[in-house]
């Protein structure tokens, strides 16, 4: 054994015999002089309202599901869900309108991504027609390729 260790052992050794020589004594830890008087019992939680007092099911002797229960009762009210405007994730936005169809014409990614498919998928529906009206082909500029950024 190093001397690091046998300090510890003696330590210890110290430490444990204190120890009992206290309990022998018949010193023990303080004890709380006077005990607590009971607590009044508490109301039913379904005649809970936010202006009663839910300081009893607060105290430390209270079981967990009963101020669980207390708790929810209290948070239930309307006034505790109210929306925080300056949250910035708070909002619902899926119930928002969906942008109009005159609009998405306009922007150009959604006409080459959503029109244009439905204006070939209505010429392959109709061969005949497309074969006696002839349409002019637009030649795809560099901004059109997939892949290329506008300058």
């Amino acid at each position: 054994m190093s001397e690091e260790e046998g300090s510890k052992e003696a330590f210890l050794d110290r430490w444990s015999r204190r120890k009992l020589d206290k309990a022998v004594d018949g010193a023990s830890p303080p004890q709380k002089a006077e005990a607590q008087p009971p607590a009044p019992p508490l109301p039913p939680v379904e005649g809970l309202t936010p202006e009663s007092d839910f300081r009893p099911f607060m105290a430390s002797n209270v079981d967990g599901n009963t101020r669980r229960a207390a708790l929810k009762r209290l948070f239930a009210d309307a006034q505790f869900n109210v929306i925080d405007p300056f949250e910035p994730y708070s909002i619902d936005l899926t119930g928002e309108d969906p942008i109009p169809e005159e609009m998405l014409k306009t922007l150009n990614h959604a006409k080459r991504l959503l029109f244009d498919e439905k204006q070939q998928t209505a010429e392959a529906q109709a061969p005949g027609e497309a074969q006696a009206s002839p349409q002019p082909q637009t030649e795809k500029t560099e901004s059109d390729v997939a892949g290329k950024q506008d300058t």
